[in-house]
């Protein structure tokens, strides 16, 4: 049964990985031609969110156009997740603290939204559909092994997944990726894997595990480059985990980082040329704030 369920092939990641039940249609002022909304991270000197801002506290630029805020408060549209685990042979030393971090980060996160697991040793594999049934989830991260002989492709996961959310028109994409640090067999280019993620308007979280490798190889080259530009662009946080049993508190700052963030809505006038570049900042000193940097289909 086990390899079975693992042998679903990579178009069938495509088909419904990132399916997710329809919601209840809802008010948005993200629906209007004028109106657009960011969802955006605040986080203090120890990492942790800040909670309490306006839209007073925030300021939106669209390719360096003052945009005006209209109004700021906690995100509660139900989030998209798909976690992509690297479950090649590098994996083996990190399997129990990778299997007990994706549990507390799926207890976390109910309540939050949806979440698939794919697994990228060997090929992007589906582990679990999208879905809000814990059993189910957890029935699946213990159906993670370190599979012997096997490479990663963390790369064909990020694309094929963005391509996922992109066909489903998903409101709220998460990627959360966790990766061993220094193997890739992938042979995609970073830009194409940049334009899939760019498109999607997903969010792309990363956890790189282990010391970080000085290889130049294209596959190691093209995966940083997709990590370093992906997380920057979509809002998306990057860690390095030096140590195996960091993996369950990482796991768990991402998921309380999710759980936090806000959404801004701000006016956009009519524009032949849609923009392209966007910067959210704060007016609160001493913060750190992650948001898109490229307007999302850009």
């Amino acid at each position: 049964m086990i390899h079975a369920i693992r042998a679903l092939p990579l178009a069938a990641l495509v088909a419904f990985v990132p399916v997710f039940h329809q919601q209840e249609p809802r008010p948005s002022a993200a629906s209007d031609a004028r109106t657009r909304d960011v969802y955006v991270s605040v986080l203090d000197s120890k990492d942790a969110p800040v909670p309490g801002l306006t839209a007073a506290d925030f300021a939106v630029r669209e390719d360096g156009a003052t945009r005006e805020v209209l109004r700021a408060g906690p995100a509660t549209a139900p989030m998209q997740v798909v976690l992509l685990v690297d479950d090649s042979q590098a994996l083996t030393p990190a399997l129990q603290p990778m299997r007990e971090g994706l549990t507390k980060f799926v207890e976390k996160m109910q309540g939050h939204g949806e979440i698939g697991i794919v697994s990228v040793g060997e090929r992007a594999t589906s582990l679990v559909p999208a879905t809000t049934d814990v059993k189910a989830l957890d029935r699946g991260i213990n159906r993670i092994f370190a599979r012997s002989g096997a490479g990663a492709y963390m790369l064909d996961g990020i694309q094929e997944v963005s391509q996922g959310f992109q066909k489903r028109k998903a409101e709220r994409p998460v990627i959360v990726a966790i990766t061993m640090d220094g193997v890739e067999f992938s042979n995609l280019q970073y830009d194409t894997v940049l334009k899939a993620l760019d498109e999607s308007g997903a969010a792309l979280h990363v956890l790189s595990i282990g010391m970080p490798n000085p290889s130049m190889s294209d596959e190691l080259r093209n995966l940083n480059m997709a990590i370093a530009e992906g997380t920057k662009r979509s809002g998306g946080r990057r860690d390095q985990v030096l140590a195996v049993s960091g993996i369950p508190e990482a796991l768990l700052r991402v998921a309380e980082e999710l759980n936090n963030q806000y959404v801004v809505t701000y006016g956009r006038p009519d524009r032949l040329i849609p923009p392209e570049k966007l910067q959210v900042t704060v007016s609160r000193p001493g913060v750190t704030v992650r948001a898109r940097t490229r307007v999302a289909g850009k």
